[in-house]
């Protein structure tokens, strides 16, 4: 039987594959963020690439919770 997931499922797994993606190469390599924007927002310090790997981390889990959900959700679904 085929599971049938909704388009929504695919969005939560794409934002959540991009923000843990950019969350590694933030961590390894924060200074990406300047080179690509050609700004220092915090002068050289540091502080605005480390708040960007924390916001980034966030937001992968917040998307990893949402796509767990939505699959149970369709577990259920397909069970019932």
């Amino acid at each position: 039987m085929k599971r049938k997931l909704r388009t929504i499922f695919w969005w939560e797994a794409a934002g959540a594959a991009a923000s843990a993606v950019l969350f590694i190469i933030t961590l390894f390599n924060r200074e990406w963020i300047e080179i690509v924007f050609g700004v220092e927002p915090d002068g050289g310090n540091g502080t605005m690439e480390w708040a960007v790997v924390i916001v980034l981390a966030a937001l992968t889990l917040l998307s990893l919770t949402l796509v767990g959900r939505e699959w149970r959700r369709s577990v259920i679904r397909e069970a019932t």
